[in-house]
């Protein structure tokens, strides 16, 4: 006889915590960039390096907790190439800036083509729509980036600010929906 697997019914709320998690990393992420990314250089480093190498963890830990790294292909992918970012910015900082968003550039096009995969597999968990939005608006923010990286206006820090700061708001949206979708269910629930 197969064995049916039941649907984890805890994965709507890990998910939702999950994008919680998310977006206060992506805010926290603008602010320090704003203020002492700009005020130092040093600092601003750690943050570029930082923030593709949040992604590769952040892709990690959900793909092993959504039933690994072999059933989320695309999130596997989307790791190990944030991961190659993290280490490419920092190789690009030695350069100039305009290398460094000329990789966050590429990295936000294929990140964003992987996301919006993502979305689309784990549509029925509920506010993919987001998600998707989000991966299709990061795939063009990284266009605008290669070809801000091409001109001759000096790039820094606050240039990426933008695209974490809507990416906080696509995690944040997609929380929030589900979280107001598990109490509507709650409470359809506990009425019937």
């Amino acid at each position: 006889m197969p064995i049916v697997q039941q649907p984890d019914r805890d994965a709507p709320r890990w998910l939702s915590s999950y994008y919680f998690l998310r977006a206060g990393v992506s805010v926290g992420w603008v602010a320090a960039a704003l203020t002492i990314g700009r005020a130092a250089p040093p600092a601003a480093a750690v943050l570029l390096v930082a923030y593709p190498a949040w992604d590769a963890v952040a892709n990690l830990l959900d793909a092993r907790r959504n039933g690994g790294l072999a059933a989320n292909p695309s999130q596997s992918l989307n790791a190990a190439v944030s991961g190659a970012v993290a280490v490419a910015v920092a190789v690009a900082l030695g350069w100039s800036l305009h290398a460094v968003l000329a990789v966050f550039g590429v990295w936000a096009i294929l990140s964003g083509l992987l996301q919006l995969v993502t979305g689309l597999r784990r549509w029925k968990a509920g506010a993919q729509w987001a998600m998707v939005l989000s991966g299709a608006q990061s795939t063009l923010a990284g266009g605008f980036f290669v070809t801000l990286a091409a001109g001759a206006a000096a790039p820094g820090i606050a240039d990426l600010a933008p695209y974490a700061a809507f990416g906080a708001f696509y995690f944040l949206v997609s929380a929030v929906w589900l979280r107001v979708a598990m109490i509507r269910n709650a409470s359809a629930e506990h009425l019937a």
